[in-house]
């Protein structure tokens, strides 16, 4: 296909990884691939497949389905479960087209399947709307990552994550003991538990997880899929509430160390021991924050705060 040919949205980066024991059909998928302006890399056993496909990240994985020792849809399977390849979309190539096998290369998560002989115009046709997906995903991917959203897909039938953004990630390893493919049992179970609330029509809770001085919470934002739920994930800890409390109520500082223990449920005894100050001057800074915030109880108060902490 000569460049003036390529589609508009075709980029010089593309990359096609193809995995076939028969080098007639390599050669035959590289020659179209490269003149339609990817780059190609080949992989003729599945070993050699994981190795290039963890190392290179193609856009795309063109899969032979079946090839002597490890075959295309255990390689599959693997990529699937390893996160830096289980976004990249799989295209198995076969000649089985019995049910049972194309039910095997979903299974396995393949994205497509095209039937032997090859006809390098379909396969090309079926590349560029895989990756156009995949780039879309990515997209939005990066998207909630650059407005600070740690949001993470689960599938609560197997315990998967679907997939989850990068800040998403960092939280989750910090927090939880737990392969980076696997949802935290925590997290499952409150899940489950806010997807009763739902059917109930009730608010569900947030899940909260405390680690020293620091909190982990979640909150849902949708429904991906009939079993797929986006989880938003946000950490706090005493000095970044303490920080929302002043840009929220125009506070001092130390109002708002005080309006931040009040929320924790702290008596102004117990404020005064944590801030080194006594009850007496722990009360003169809550009848200023009382104003500020136009309230007269501390129940009134503090429910006005946590709302600002959690970004309401």
């Amino acid at each position: 296909m000569p460049n003036a040919e390529r589609p508009a949205d075709r980029r010089l980066s593309d990359i096609v990884l193809i995995v076939d024991d028969v080098p007639e059909n390599l050669a035959l998928l590289h020659d179209a691939l490269d003149e339609a302006g990817y780059t190609v890399l080949v992989a003729t056993h599945g070993e050699a497949a994981l190795q290039r496909a963890r190392q290179s990240l193609p856009d795309v994985i063109l899969l032979d389905a079946v090839m002597p020792g490890m075959d295309g849809f255990e390689v599959a399977r693997r990529l699937k479960t390893d996160f830096a390849t289980q976004q990249i979309p799989i295209v198995f190539m076969t000649g089985l087209t019995e049910t049972e096998h194309v039910i095997a290369a979903f299974a396995a998560g393949g994205a497509d399947y095209v039937t032997k002989p090859i006809r390098p115009a379909e396969v090309i046709a079926r590349i560029a709307t895989h990756m156009a997906n995949a780039r879309q995903m990515r997209q939005a991917r990066s998207a909630l990552d650059a407005f600070g959203q740690a949001t993470v897909a689960v599938r609560a039938a197997d315990s998967r994550i679907v997939w989850q953004t990068p800040l998403a990630r960092n939280l989750l390893n910090a927090y939880f003991a737990n392969p980076e493919t696997v949802a935290p049992d925590e997290l499952l179970a409150w899940i489950a538990a806010a997807h009763h609330a739902r059917t109930e029509r009730r608010e569900p809770a947030q899940l909260l997880i405390a680690e020293g001085n620091k909190r982990l919470l979640a909150s849902f934002h949708d429904q991906t899929g009939d079993d797929e739920w986006l989880v938003v994930l946000r950490e706090e800890n005493d000095a970044s509430a303490v920080e929302s409390l002043i840009a929220a109520f125009r506070l001092t500082q130390r109002e708002a160390e005080v309006l931040y223990w009040v929320v924790q449920g702290k008596t102004s005894k117990d404020i005064g021991d944590i801030l080194g100050s006594s009850p007496r001057t722990v009360n003169k800074h809550l009848e200023h924050v009382f104003e500020k915030l136009g309230v007269e109880t501390r129940t009134a108060a503090a429910n006005l705060a946590i709302g600002k902490m959690r970004g309401g």
